[in-house]
Order: structure tokens, then C-alpha cells, then sequence
């Protein structure tokens, strides 16, 4: 716990695109809340094959319909600077995207990101995503208003975009 609370209290970690100017959320208050993993989402860390733990994924609910079938999956990726440019996003991501079809009856994840972090971009589509489209002015972040990029896969599409062998994988604790 104490390792990812230093993270939470990091703006190396968090980086450039994470910069919300809110306190940044405990995921040690998350844990004794039992609020880590629930039907509206969840966070897991990143743990390489030797146990080292180098981030966190999330993901939440978003509706594009009223009834419970129109629930898609927005997905976040925050690793720790040290493992960043080695491929493990793309990699953890596409695992974390074939975990929620297969215990979830969303038929869409997607992930959005800054206009400028090509290599989130190039991770997406390494794990099998889509590029759809640019949306203008949508997020305020570190006193501005930035364009994102979404990107998604679907259940038919995901067969694809399979990979095999993992050097990273999403994990509780």
C-alpha cells in the first residue's frame, strides 16, 4: 500500500496527461472500502511476470442507451515512468479488454487519450483498438482544454487482435 500511495502523491508517475489539479485519489481508502473492483468499475495493478509492481489500470461504465446492453467500458493505463516505451501498455490493456468481455456482457471498450501522447495511440492499436475520431475541446487538464482521441474494440473485433505470451499482467494487490 504505501508504495502505491507514493504513487498517488507523484506528478512523475501521473505524468504530463494525468494532470487534473484534483487531489489525486487514495487507493489505500479505495481498498479499506471495498471499492477497488465493483459493477460500475475498478482499478487493478500492473505486475510484471516477477512480481514487481510498475501500475495501475482502471476502468468505469459509460452509457450510450438506457437499458443495461448499452454499457461500454472506458479504459486508463498509469504506469511508473521506469517501465514506460517498453511495450507493456498495449500488452495490458488488450488483457484488460479481453478480462472484461469475458466477465462482462459490454460489447465495447474503449480507451480515449491526449492528441499529443502517440504513444498511448500506438499502445491502443498494438492491443487491438480502433481509432475513431477527435473529440474537440473535452477535457480540462493542467489549466486548458485539450482534444482527445478515442479509440475502441469490439467483441468481433477483439479475435484479431490476440496476442500471446504476456510480460505484464492486470492483478488485485
Amino acid at each position: 500500500m504505501d508504495l502505491i500511495d507514493a504513487w498517488d502523491q507523484s506528478r512523475e508517475v501521473h505524468g504530463e496527461f494525468n494532470d487534473f489539479g484534483l487531489p489525486h485519489r487514495s487507493i489505500r481508502q479505495a481498498c479499506l472500502e471495498g471499492r477497488l473492483v465493483g459493477e460500475g468499475g475498478g482499478n487493478l495493478l500492473v505486475v510484471l511476470d516477477d512480481g514487481q509492481r510498475v501500475g495501475t489500470v482502471s476502468w468505469h461504465g459509460v452509457m450510450y442507451g438506457p437499458n443495461p446492453e448499452s454499457r461500454a467500458w472506458n479504459i486508463g493505463i498509469s504506469l511508473i515512468p521506469e517501465v514506460r516505451g517498453r511495450g507493456l501498455g498495449g500488452e495490458v490493456q488488450r488483457q484488460l479488454a479481453e478480462r472484461l468481455f469475458n466477465t462482462t456482457a459490454a460489447n465495447r471498450v474503449e480507451a480515449s487519450t491526449d492528441v499529443d501522447n502517440v504513444a498511448e495511440q500506438r499502445a491502443l492499436e498494438k492491443a487491438g483498438f480502433v481509432r475513431e475520431g477527435v473529440q474537440h475541446g473535452s477535457q480540462w487538464r493542467a489549466g486548458a482544454w485539450h482534444d482527445l482521441v478515442t479509440y475502441a474494440i469490439t467483441r468481433d473485433r477483439r479475435r484479431a487482435s490476440r496476442g500471446s505470451g504476456a510480460a505484464a499482467s492486470p492483478r488485485h494487490g
